[in-house]
């Protein structure tokens, strides 16, 4: 890196005379190259921390750093987001979303760099009393609904395995599941079911949304049968303030606090957000930097509101390259709900004593979440969202009404198909995994019914 080769003469080098002189111009017009490469918005001839004289990036447009400090700076927000909100304890077992893009690569590095350490301060440990946490690694593979040849994704799923197999130590598992899995075990039953699902909805954004919903739910199926307690995502600042922008487009302002906090706990396997702080050209940049191989040739080209949306962020960040940090922190001043903390009693035990008052349960009143959550996206319902259901409940004839009920409004518009025959065959369609806790709801609400009209007079009925 270019630090280290500033440092041997002293940082500030030694003139063109000097030993090092060739390796640090070779490290610096590397690192320029990179810069360049991913678009960085700034480039001095010094670092503004450590003072060396290599070349010094910055994509946030602040202070200039050194490949080393750059990279510094990275892992300690990493590690900032970890443990200031208690994201991983020594107890856990924590599920890596990839993707094998740079933010989900720059997280399984880091967070196998955490682990290593954690391993040898176990070994030197005179005690040995707290455990380590393990790691475990998930793929979901889309590709049934990608139109690229055969051999070519076959050929990146094994990159994927590749560079978490680079990893020496740190990995409990890697777990490479296709996402029609979610909808049946059996496979050319799932992959039918998954593209006929598909296939109705009319709306491109309707589309993207759902397979997201499905995404999750993937992550969520594979972490319950594994027995992990975290699923840690990728997503970083330039995905958030994405989202803060469509969301509000779409209509989900209410629920919008939900996704943009640290801690997700809604979901019945904790959801964690470990690079919320960084910029997606800070991690590409590191990648970059590093030499950290990644894997994007899988991805699906976006349509809809969210590629409007992202293009837009993207000349934004050609202006300003801060602005994703202002709308993120401008999101983050929202109420957030009681699920974005973790509340369980003894669960900062492992915390040192002057970060446990920040984790205290919340307090009941200040509490702001509904407990009604949408059946597919997974959204807080708003206080219109819940009189229709309430409305909804006493109405209703048959349990395709109270499915539509139990989906917001924007999951409504943009992803139920239009006519009540054809919702009846989309949510046949849907996995178990969601339909099954509405069929519950469905027959509590039958059975007391039932009860209620054994009660009730029939209209010929005198009273004797």
């Amino acid at each position: 890196m270019a630090a280290a080769a500033a440092s041997s003469c002293g940082g500030a080098g030694c003139g063109p005379h000097c030993s090092s002189s060739a390796s640090a111009a070779a490290v610096e017009d590397a690192a320029a190259a990179a810069a360049e490469k991913v678009g960085r918005l700034s480039l001095s001839r010094e670092c503004g921390k450590c003072g060396g004289g290599a070349a010094a990036v910055a994509v946030a447009g602040g202070l200039g750093l050194c490949g080393e400090c750059f990279r510094a700076n990275l892992l300690g927000k990493f590690k900032l987001a970890v443990t200031s909100n208690a994201m991983v304890r020594p107890t856990d077992s924590v599920l890596l979303a990839f993707s094998g893009g740079p933010a989900s690569r720059v997280a399984l590095q880091f967070i196998h760099e955490m682990r290593c350490k954690a391993i040898e301060s176990w070994d030197v440990s005179n005690s040995q009393a707290l455990p380590v946490f393990g790691v475990g690694v998930a793929f979901v593979d889309e590709s049934v609904l990608c139109s690229k040849p055969r051999d070519e994704i076959e050929m990146a799923i094994e990159d994927i395995r590749s560079i978490v197999s680079s990893l020496s130590t740190g990995v409990k598992a890697m777990h490479i599941v296709r996402l029609e899995d979610v909808f049946s075990t059996e496979s050319e039953d799932g992959e039918r079911r998954l593209r006929e699902a598909v296939d109705m909805i009319g709306d491109d954004t309707g589309r993207e949304d759902f397979l997201r919903c499905l995404r999750m739910l993937s992550l969520q199926k594979i972490a319950m049968e594994n027995g992990y307690a975290k699923i840690m995502l990728g997503s970083c600042a330039s995905a958030i303030a994405c989202h803060v922008l469509s969301a509000t487009v779409k209509g989900q302002g209410y629920s919008l606090p939900a996704d943009v906090q640290y801690v997700d706990t809604r979901w019945e396997i904790p959801v964690v957000l470990p690079l919320r702080d960084c910029l997606a050209q800070e991690l590409t940049l590191l990648c970059e930097l590093d030499s950290l191989k990644t894997q994007q040739h899988l991805d699906r080209p976006s349509n809809g509101i969210n590629s409007l949306v992202a293009s837009f962020i993207k000349r934004l960040r050609e202006e300003n390259p801060s602005r994703e940090h202002t709308i993120v922190r401008t999101a983050q001043k929202l109420k957030p709900f009681s699920f974005n903390k973790f509340s369980a009693d003894g669960y900062h035990d492992f915390l040192p004593s002057r970060l446990r008052p920040k984790f205290q349960k919340v307090d009941s009143d200040e509490s702001t979440f509904s407990e009604i959550l949408c059946l597919m996206c997974g959204s807080p319902f708003s206080e219109s969202e819940l009189q229709n259901l309430e409305s909804t409940k006493h109405k209703a004839q048959k349990k395709i009404d109270l499915y539509t009920a139990h989906c917001c409004q924007s999951c409504y518009f943009q992803i139920l198909p239009a006519g009540e025959n054809l919702n009846e065959h989309f949510f046949s369609l849907l996995p178990k995994l969601w339909t099954g806790k509405m069929d519950t709801i469905s027959d509590s609400h039958s059975l007391l019914r039932d009860q209620i009209e054994e009660y009730l007079l029939e209209e010929n009925d005198d009273g004797n």
